[in-house]
């Protein structure tokens, strides 16, 4: 019997080791369980070994499971290779198996089984089986004390790390290498260095691992002539082409900008494994040269090199810095057909390249697919939805990922307070504070900026301060925001007094500080604080920045002064898009609309694209429908159609010039689902007194699922008055009430205006007290409707009321009194007198114009010459209150006091203004 199993032993191991297919394999297995020689461990080894020899760890595996001799040597092969190939879990499962069929632990076990505890972060399992090495007795061995020393530092736990390796009774260089790489792999930068100082103190010679862990640390450090020194040792030692330390001497060289030594050391390179091609396009790609890093890429792969997620991780991001769209799909379809789309680093990489290049719905499509979401993961999704004005949708995201059990981080909270800032959603944004404080994140400078920035979007500028007064350190991006936030809320004297007080406290102003003040200042009273502003820039030679020179642009066609923002623009050497936008869209604002096409011939002249904003600035100056025509042909080539506020400017291009049926060509061609475009074409549709078309229209927007704003309201209250029906004004009332538009005051202001003048006063007035916050054009359109119902008493009265409230009047209170008074005829035209006296600015000519062609109509010449000499005294060269002071006096009889007056206007040699006749060129 002992010779026949010694022949079949023989002949298993001879099969064994003259099998060079993996589908021989099965055969063998299932012979080497026939035969009963599956616990002999000389015959089961070999061919475990053999399977994994031949690139089949799992049949190898499963040799393992079906053997009942689970010997230490069998466990230890098997760890091993399984530790080589990375199946750091099948690692775990094998020990484990061993443990509980009693197999004992060995020196040779641990450093395998602690490994693969390290790469996979089992903090929990590495301590135990600490323990257990403790115990048994292990614990002394140099080997697996520097697995530990390893294991420590993958976990973060570089104290613990340090005290096993001072421990050690000594120490060799694969020892020292394991705390240097700690220290690296942790950012701990400072303490490798002082590692390496105690390797050099105790002799040890550093080999290139060690060169390989500290070359990446003078990198991040700068210290650029210490990774030289090292580079030179290298070269001395012949270590300079070894496959380990050559990528960390290309990335050392690209990080400084040495292109051409990393590329050479790559060239030189007897060896190129991924890692290396990694390293070099990663050089590439990280010096701005993304055409550069795709040729590599491509020869990467023409040499048969599969990439892994480091060289996605490097490449996709050259996508959107180069704005290559193309490139980056490629990349996607290499990374699904390779299985790395999956991975973490890779989909977050292609969810930041899709948002970067615009195309959120591709990001998300990422996202979505993606099996597993880390914190990583859920916080770039909903950082490309707040960048893409998504605020909603990023909200969503955030609560879904909390309902999955993924608690918000510093990063979520700061892109949780931006949405809520895009939102104006209050309650919200101060929960996310709330939740900041819980978390301690109160003291991160991002979450901090990130409040300062949403309480004064939210109009809470003294939470702001409050916020502000509070930091305990601000960095620029603090004081930039408080800037921008009193600029966002109109207090611009906040904004400067931030600025002054900024530079006191020895925090030096940046481009975007000048940029926040600058926008704060609109008025021409701003334009001496301005100037002096654009000579700090030119101090500080902030003015080569081109976002700098738009705003200053801005700035002084803001204050009024073109001809110092058209030199500023001409002046510059280097115009974007914005620049030539920034002074067209300011001319048309002034309407100089000649000067809007002279710079929009030229902007083509000198090879700028106009996008939408600059054709939306031109279509105004088109005087004539071919002018019109054409840039809606040039709009159609850059697809300047695609943008919803151009196709409504355009609409109303073609209705100047009474073209209804190209409005509705382009309506019926728009995207039917913005109520902007329906509302404009309402719009043009009332313009052309075509009212039953325009009521067709919206019956034809109810069908759908568009909603109606306040402008469709306020289209359709316009309409009313055409039409003159009270029925159909109270069925829009109805509909404003129950869509809640009512509001908005402009909306509420309208609909007094319209029961006014249709004479349901009642109807006015009960509207009008319904206004939550009324303004002067509340109060004015009452008062006016009061007038055109002949009740003075109750105009003059509410004018009262208004001053009250603390609402100041302007001229149009004042013209509707001073025509309420003309309509309830005599008893009132004193108090009108009297009200045009306490004017605080002074009455207009108009109003006294009016009052006093009320005296004339009502014969009153005792307020009309009162309000005639008042009347002169403040516009002595004004030949209108003279002529109706003269027919005041001849009315009443007094020709001597008309004759002087007749007198007086052809000694001062006064004349009337001719009229003009735009038809005809003739004056009237």
């Amino acid at each position: 019997k002992f010779a026949t199993l010694s022949s079949s032993q023989c002949f298993v191991r001879s099969k064994i080791k003259l099998t060079n297919k993996i589908e021989d394999l099965k055969p063998l297995k299932s012979l080497i369980i026939v035969t009963g020689l599956a616990h002999y461990k000389r015959v089961i080894s070999e061919f475990i070994e053999r399977c994994f020899l031949l690139g089949t760890p799992e049949l190898g595996l499963s040799a393992f499971d079906a053997s009942d001799n689970r010997s230490l040597l069998l466990q230890n092969l098997i760890i091993k290779h399984l530790c080589n190939l990375g199946l750091y879990q099948d690692v775990i499962s094998v020990y484990k198996t061993c443990k509980f069929f009693g197999t004992k632990d060995g020196d040779y076990t641990f450093p395998y089984v602690i490994k693969a505890f390290s790469v996979l972060c089992h903090e929990k399992y590495g301590k135990e089986i600490h323990g257990v090495v403790i115990r048994t007795g292990y614990g002394r061995n140099v080997v697996v004390q520097t697995a530990f020393v390893d294991f420590y530092s993958k976990i973060g736990c570089m104290d613990i790390a340090r005290l096993v390796f001072d421990k050690m009774s000594q120490w060799d260089v694969v020892s020292w290498n394991a705390l240097i790489s700690g220290y690296s792999f942790n950012g701990l930068d400072s303490e490798a260095l002082k590692v390496l100082q105690e390797l050099w103190v105790n002799e040890v010679k550093p080999d290139v691992i060690t060169l390989a862990s500290i070359v990446p640390v003078c990198t991040r450090l700068g210290f650029r002539y210490s990774g030289w020194s090292l580079h030179g040792y290298a070269l001395k030692c012949g270590f300079d082409q070894d496959e380990l330390l050559t990528p960390a001497l290309i990335s050392m060289y690209a990080s400084e900008g040495d292109i051409r030594v990393a590329r050479c050391l790559f060239d030189l390179s007897p060896i190129k494994n991924v890692v290396i091609w990694n390293s070099v396009i990663y050089a590439h790609a990280h010096n701005q040269m993304p055409e550069a890093a795709f040729e590599l890429l491509q020869q990467m792969l023409s040499t048969g090199f599969h990439p892994n997620v480091a060289t996605f991780v490097s490449v996709i991001p050259c996508c959107e810095k180069a704005n290559l769209y193309g490139h980056g799909e490629i990349l996607h379809g290499y990374a699904v057909k390779h299985g790395m789309d999956n991975q973490i680093s890779v989909a977050t990489a292609l969810i930041s390249m899709y948002e970067k290049l615009g195309d959120v719905h591709s990001a998300a499509d990422v996202f979505t697919w993606m099996p597993q979401k880390n914190l990583l993961v859920w916080n770039s999704i909903i950082s490309a939805y707040v960048h893409h004005g998504l605020s909603q949708t990023s909200l969503n995201a955030v609560h879904e990922m909390q309902v999955t059990g993924i608690e918000a981080d510093s990063i979520s909270i700061v892109n949780i307070l931006s949405a809520c800032s895009e939102l104006v959603a209050l309650l919200l944004g101060k929960s996310a504070h709330a939740i900041s404080i819980r978390k301690g994140f109160d003291s991160n400078h991002n979450v901090l900026n990130a409040l300062l920035k949403f309480y004064s979007s939210c109009c809470q500028l003294h939470s702001s301060f409050k916020l502000f007064d509070l930091m305990v350190s601000k960095n620029t991006v603090s004081w930039n925001t408080m800037i921008s936030g009193c600029a966002y809320n109109g207090e611009t004297g906040k904004a400067a007094a931030l600025f002054l007080r900024m530079q006191l406290q020895g925090v030096q102003p940046d481009v975007v500080s000048l940029i926040s003040i600058l926008s704060s200042l609109t008025e021409s009273d701003d334009l001496a604080r301005g100037m002096a502003l654009h000579g700090f820039a030119l101090k500080l030679c902030f003015t080569f920045d081109v976002t700098l020179a738009n705003a200053l642009i801005s700035m002084y066609s803001s204050c009024g002064d073109l001809d110092a923002a058209a030199m500023l623009f001409h002046s510059m050497t280097d115009r974007c898009l914005v620049s030539w936008n920034s002074l067209i869209t300011n001319y048309r604002h002034h309407n100089l609309h000649k000067e809007v096409i002279i710079l929009f011939k030229n902007m083509i002249k000198d090879g700028q694209n106009p996008n939408y904003i600059t054709l939306l600035n031109v279509l105004p100056g088109c005087s004539t429908l071919l002018q019109g025509k054409s840039v809606h042909s040039y709009a159609t080539t850059t697809g300047a159609m695609l943008q919803a506020p151009f196709v409504t400017s355009l609409i109303c291009l073609y209705s100047r010039f009474n073209d209804i049926v190209s409005c509705f060509l382009l309506f019926e061609a728009g995207d039917k689902s913005d109520i902007s475009l329906w509302n404009v074409m309402l719009s043009v549709l009332f313009e052309a007194r075509e009212v039953e078309k325009a009521f067709s229209l919206f019956s034809e927007l109810l069908q759908t699922e568009v909603k109606v704003d306040y402008i469709t309201i306020l289209s359709l209250v316009s309409a009313c008055i055409q039409i003159n029906s009270s029925s159909v004004a109270n069925s829009i009332l109805t509909s404003a009430i129950k869509n809640g538009f009512l509001r908005e005051t402009t909306v509420s202001n309208a609909f007094i205006d319209l029961y006014g003048k249709f004479g349901d006063i009642l109807m006015a007035k009960k509207v009008f007290e319904g206004v939550p916050e009324k303004d002067v054009v509340s109060w004015s359109v009452m008062i006016n409707g009061y007038g055109l119902h002949g009740d003075g008493e109750s105009a003059i009265s509410l004018l009262s009321e208004m001053e009250d409230s603390g609402i100041k009047p302007d001229s149009i209170t004042y013209l509707s009194i001073l025509s309420a008074c003309s309509h309830a005829g005599k008893g009132l035209l004193l108090e009108a007198y009297d009200i045009v006296k306490r004017m605080p600015d002074g009455a207009s000519a108009n109003i006294l114009e009016s009052l006093l062609g009320a005296c004339m109509v009502h014969g009153n010449l005792e307020i009309g010459e009162k309000a005639g000499e008042f009347f002169i005294n403040r516009d002595p060269e004004n030949v209108g209150a003279y002529v109706i002071l003269h027919n005041i006096y001849a009315g009443a009889g007094r020709w001597q006091d008309a004759n002087r007056m007749r007198s007086i206007i052809s000694d001062r040699e006064l004349r009337k203004i001719s009229g003009f006749s735009m038809l005809e060129g003739q004056k009237l």
